[in-house]
């Protein structure tokens, strides 16, 4: 049998011990109840973010976005597409960078939008600009 993963709930922040078996009955936080693998895009705050990162045993791609910006918004739909098709294999949140600016700069994110895709606690690759749900999803199966 193999051995659980490890999913950081997005609602709460527990860390979740998920069988295999279970990814594809959409497990539950043990703390609050809330699905962790939804296939939405899940809104980050910095701690949220950084411990996803850290600890989560799929891939999570995070959109860099702010309120103001046009592309973003036009992505948006296109991420939650992609979201929704790759549910069991990544993980999809967005962040902020005008609420978090601190996080910003220390990613040395000079544009927006920008996807960084996560594995194993580290980056593992970057996709600038507005892109449709194809190219999100070819992305992120390239790189995970």
């Amino acid at each position: 049998m193999p051995d659980p993963i490890i999913l950081t709930c997005l609602a709460c922040g527990q860390a979740n011990r998920i069988p295999q078996a279970k990814r594809a009955a959409q497990p539950k936080c043990a703390k609050c109840g809330a699905h962790i693998l939804t296939g939405k895009v899940a809104a980050l705050n910095t701690t949220l973010h950084d411990k996803a990162i850290r600890l989560d045993q799929i891939p999570i791609i995070v959109d860099y976005w702010a309120e103001w910006c046009g592309p973003c918004k036009m992505m948006a739909p296109e991420f939650a597409k992609a979201a929704l098709s790759l549910r069991s294999r990544a993980r999809f949140a967005k962040i902020d960078t005008e609420q978090y600016p601190e996080l910003s700069a220390r990613l040395q994110i000079k544009g927006i939008p920008l996807l960084i895709l996560y594995a194993k606690g580290r980056e593992v690759a970057r996709l600038s600009g507005a892109r449709p749900a194809a190219d999100i999803d070819a992305f992120v199966r390239q790189h995970s």
